[in-house]
């Protein structure tokens, strides 16, 4: 019998909406259902083989799930959606640039094992 509404707060911080239970448990219904999809796919779509799935097609479709469901989580229950944009900037710039660098890593430690493969 409760309707949902937003609230908004004055913290010293600025003003920011409130997490309602409705917003709560949406979003961890969405998480559910992308742990879902996961585990979906690690359990029936790649052992039975359906639609030609295999871990090289697979494992970019959990990275993607992942960082959606890193999204949600960081967005709603960090609190993240309801900052200011500087704020947001200075957290995600520096993310993606780990990121971009555990790429470039990746990417190097494979040329040196196919190097290492090579020379032996």
């Amino acid at each position: 019998m409760t309707s949902e509404h937003t609230e908004v707060h004055h913290d010293g911080h600025g003003e920011h909406e409130g997490m309602t239970r409705g917003r709560i448990v949406k979003v961890a219904l969405i998480l559910s259902a992308i742990t879902c999809v996961e585990f979906f796919i690690a359990l029936y779509l790649i052992p039975h083989g359906v639609w030609g799935m295999t871990y090289a097609v697979a494992n970019p479709i959990y990275i993607i799930l992942t960082l959606l469901k890193a999204f949600y989580i960081v967005a709603f229950f960090m609190h993240l959606k309801f900052e200011k944009t500087g704020l947001i900037l200075a957290i995600i710039v520096p993310i993606l640039f780990i990121i971009g660098l555990i790429l470039v890593l990746t990417n190097e430690s494979h040329h040196w094992i196919d190097l290492r493969s090579v020379l032996s």
